[in-house]
């Protein structure tokens, strides 16, 4: 398999999956900007929707969309946990937890990162994420992650998007759960190595 990537989009997830599951996955690397990949292809050739993340199977078959990515590398070793069974509803709750995150934070955010977005729509937005993060920290509340004891898929994508109030400026000491949310998930292995190979951290 190959993963491409941008450093800090919301690829970091898939990579982070990775690593936590220790699954065989070479990764390149992809300028958002010029859509070129490290090697110097045109990323619009393998992926026309010209965004990450990207993932090239073994047998040549391309996955697009990150929370479709997340569930397939959590299936390639169901043992590591990261995905509960099909058919269960721990994997339907998992599935919700991520629908969640694409459409209410994941785009919440997007209008933020475009410099020609006006005012009134960037409060608006920030509005909406506020709300959105009042409603994590009620769901976090009794628990360090958002299935319970246990980290899975849905919190390499929620700490990855999460993890973009910084780039934004929104400052989350209004709900400091999510504060230590984001702590208790940087301290894992897998998403420190994944930070420092993204050069996100030194």
């Amino acid at each position: 398999m190959k993963l491409y990537f941008a450093p800090g989009a919301c690829s970091l997830a898939a990579h982070i999956l990775v690593l936590e599951s220790d699954l065989p996955c070479a990764l390149e690397r992809v300028d958002l900007a010029t859509h070129k990949t490290a090697q110097g292809d045109d990323y619009r050739t393998l992926n026309p929707k010209g965004y990450v993340p990207a993932l090239v199977l073994a047998n040549g078959e391309l996955l697009t969309e990150a929370s479709v990515v997340l569930q397939y590398l959590s299936d390639q070793k169901p043992e590591a946990g990261l995905m509960s069974a099909p058919g269960t509803l721990p994997r339907y709750r998992q599935l919700e937890w991520l629908s969640f995150i694409a459409t209410e934070i994941h785009k919440q955010f997007s209008p933020l990162f475009r410099p020609e977005t006006h005012a009134k729509t960037r409060g608006a937005q920030r509005d909406a994420l506020g709300r959105r993060f009042t409603y994590l920290c009620e769901r976090l509340k009794d628990r360090p992650y958002l299935m319970g004891e246990a980290f899975t898929a849905p919190d390499a994508y929620l700490f990855t998007v999460l993890n973009w109030t910084g780039f934004v400026k929104i400052d989350l000491a209004p709900w400091p759960r999510l504060g230590d949310y984001l702590a208790t998930i940087r301290a894992r292995p897998s998403v420190e190595r994944a930070l420092r190979a993204e050069g996100l951290i030194a």
